[in-house]
């Protein structure tokens, strides 16, 4: 097999098949390895010391039961209604039965489709290339659509229930244990992953800058969220390499071509049950297989930066805008978590909120209502910060 181009397409069901002992092997490695457990503070409120050790060792914690049944049944019913309204096909503005399509007064379209079982960003220039070797496809049964949405791009314009979510006050408490009181926006991002259908993404280290810089480390690309609405298993889950956010800029064609496929040695799934959210370092090695399965897999993702990575650094974003992200950006983009609080504050009164520091003193300006939701966050994404 080619690490580029695998040599066949395999069936459904030989796909699943030939990741069997894959799956088992990984299986036992997670938990091994554990690094799971509910959000824990020590006695000062401050993220309990040992989390913030395992999370630095291997690079990622799975926090369990963060999201309780309430929340997470408002969650599914916003994502639902957004796939009830999704276009036909990529290139059209109704949805499946006719109607106008949702989302088309944002300036970015927020659906991305891809073909169901597929692998559209391996080994291709997309995403600055850091998706360098293939994995293999599948192919999905007869009657399955020719497109299936991969990814809903700017939650926090599209559902109003993440951006409640993104205010939670423990997972911003972690953001802030890991990255500083004063850390910063990355991207919100729905990852689908529909039974037979879910295209994979290839192996991947999610920083694209900061890789040579002689003060690098292991932060040095900040983290993500990734919140599960449905159990996050072997089949359907992300993949990692525990403690590879620790070597540097990896060579992941050789790793494939180590192990003959796309089953790199060492690699274990991110087990996760419904409500979970487990945070994962962007330099981690990490990729997801297509979906062969029959479960289905829906995260959403929330990332952050340390400010002083961001800072004044002027990046090509991957839709080729040169950007620099100044005060006056780095200010702006982060009012969405502010916002976040806000909002999190008025759906769950009695719920002790968090205070984000660097915009302490703007209250007031950052209440979610109407007027925000026009001015600040329809098309935030637009600020986007990207290293």
């Amino acid at each position: 097999m080619s690490v580029s181009t695998p040599d066949r397409t395999l069936s459904a069901n030989d796909h699943a098949q030939t990741m069997a002992d894959y799956i088992a092997e990984g299986t036992e490695r997670a938990y091994d390895i554990g690094n799971r457990g509910p959000i824990r503070r020590n006695a000062d409120g401050k993220l309990a010391s040992d989390i913030l050790d395992a999370y630095w060792e291997h690079g990622f914690y799975v926090f369990e039961g963060v999201v309780d049944d309430v929340e997470l049944a408002e969650l599914r019913a916003d994502v639902e209604r957004m796939l009830d309204g999704a276009p036909a096909d990529p290139k059209s503005d109704r949805d499946s039965q006719g109607r106008r399509a949702l989302c088309q007064q944002f300036t970015r379209p927020p659906y991305r489709f891809a073909k169901p079982l597929s692998d559209p960003l391996g080994g291709t220039d997309l995403y600055k290339g850091r998706h360098p070797a293939k994995m293999h496809e599948a192919t999905p049964a007869a009657d399955a659509p020719t497109w299936t949405v991969q990814n809903l791009h700017g939650n926090l314009q599209l559902m109003d229930t993440t951006l409640r979510l993104y205010g939670h006050p423990g997972l911003l408490a972690i953001a802030e244990a890991v990255l500083g009181p004063d850390f910063v926006p990355y991207n919100e991002v729905t990852f689908l992953k529909e039974p037979g259908l879910g295209p994979s993404v290839a192996w991947h280290q999610d920083g694209t800058t900061h890789w040579d810089s002689p003060d690098w480390d292991h932060g040095a690309h900040g983290f993500n969220f990734m919140t599960q609405l449905y159990p996050s298993t072997a089949a359907n889950s992300v993949w990692i390499l525990p403690g590879s956010h620790k070597q540097g800029k990896v060579d992941i064609r050789q790793m494939m071509k180590d192990a003959g496929s796309d089953r790199i040695a060492g690699a274990m799934p991110l087990l996760c049950d419904t409500g979970d959210t487990f945070m994962l370092n962007r330099q981690v090695v990490h990729g997801s297989f297509a979906n062969t399965s029959a479960e289905r897999r829906v995260t959403l993702n929330a990332g952050f930066f340390p400010r002083r990575r961001v800072q004044d650094m002027t990046v090509e974003h991957l839709d080729g805008r040169v950007v620099t992200f100044d005060d006056a950006h780095i200010h702006e983009r982060s009012r969405m978590i502010a916002i976040g609080v806000d909002a999190r504050r008025q759906r769950f009164p009695d719920e002790a909120s968090y205070r984000y520091q660097p915009l302490a003193a703007e209250v007031d300006e950052n209440r979610w209502n109407e007027a925000t939701r026009e001015s600040v966050v329809k098309n935030y994404n637009l600020r986007d910060m990207y290293i």
